[in-house]
């Protein structure tokens, strides 16, 4: 069968989800508001191939770990199944960015999977279905599927999906990501979903959800950017809230999780001391310790320069993005890729 390789980048969260109504099903509690980082890509082939005894992967030049490959292959036995054939595949997969450390690897990673592997597999899904599809390996990347901007309807089953909110040249928001170490957070976001709901403060964000989601739905609309600045920070700050106050029943010594580190909170400082300045920047936080910066464009040079004299004591990289295409096929072929 042909290899197909398709790309998608990761998408950040401008209004979160963070707590799941069924963690099968990847099913979440509130709908969520995303763009795509022009700046990150994952590049994923697949070939099914009859004579293989399982599914093989390969992540950035090496095998990945066991839970990652089972993950993987979950995830194919939901496309053989959708496509009536029962071989393994061959799984090759690079992120230019690194893995696990809060820039959604794994939206982009199960979006080219879902992408590449349906394509595979003989199948050509419309968005609406892919995006489903690819909420069942991540949920988060259902997201990754439209271009752009989009919005997850919770839903249920396969009314859970994403769905364009704006084209990606809507707005050229600038969307400059600072991460620190490149290790791998120590608490998976699956397992931040699940601890949520223990949280005292869970249902309290829940309630204002609904508030957030028109704020920030009309703000990117009208490129109301102050407007939908100041909403994405408070977010975000409501997200980690709930993290730190929760309780990983597998690690009963922690009191909560805490994705940020020392040079996290040194930014979101210095973000509130740029704005008393006069540079309109906000930031926003996936679950991890990575820092994401929003400007306009008219502010781009200046933010970079801000952020610059910062990275020597910070110790941070750079992430350059603006809202980005959705996952899309690159390249089909008879032979490996």
């Amino acid at each position: 069968m042909p290899a197909v390789t398709a790309v998608a980048h990761p998408n950040l969260a401008l209004v979160k989800y963070w707590g799941q109504r069924d963690l099968v099903r990847q099913l979440p509690l509130n709908d969520s508001i995303s763009v795509n980082l022009s700046g990150a890509t994952t590049t994923t082939t697949v070939q099914f191939d009859a004579t293989l005894d399982e599914d093989e992967f390969e992540l950035d030049g090496a095998r990945p770990t066991e839970k990652a490959s089972t993950r993987v292959s979950a995830h194919l036995e939901q496309i053989r199944a959708l496509a009536g054939i029962t071989a393994y595949a061959r799984v090759w997969s690079h992120n230019s960015f690194p893995t696990g450390i809060g820039i959604a690897s794994s939206a982009s990673g199960f979006a080219a999977l879902t992408l590449a592997g349906t394509r595979a597999a003989g199948l050509a899904l419309d968005s609406r279905a892919l995006s489903s599809l690819a909420r069942l390996g991540s949920g988060s990347a259902c997201r990754s599927i439209p271009h752009g901007f989009a919005e997850w309807r919770a839903g249920t089953g396969e009314e859970s999906y994403a769905v364009q909110l704006a084209p990606p040249e809507h707005w050229d928001l600038q969307i400059v990501t600072v991460y620190f170490d490149p290790q791998p957070k120590a608490i998976s976001s699956l397992e931040g979903h699940r601890a949520a709901p223990s949280s005292p403060f869970f249902e309290a964000r829940l309630q204002q959800l609904g508030d957030t989601l028109a704020t920030v739905r009309r703000a990117v609309l009208e490129r109301d950017f102050s407007t939908l600045g100041m909403a994405v920070e408070r977010e975000a700050i409501s997200l980690h809230l709930i993290a730190m106050s929760s309780r990983v029943a597998e690690q009963p010594q922690l009191s909560g999780i805490y994705y940020w580190q020392p040079q996290t909170l040194a930014l979101i400082h210095a973000v509130q001391r740029w704005r008393a300045e006069g540079l309109e920047v906000y930031f926003t936080l996936d679950a991890g310790p990575a820092v994401h910066l929003l400007c306009e464009a008219q502010n781009r040079a200046a933010l970079l320069e801000a952020v610059g004299a910062l990275l020597p004591t910070l110790g941070g990289r750079l992430l350059v993005s603006t809202p980005g295409m959705g996952a899309r096929v690159v390249e089909e072929g008879e032979g490996e890729i």
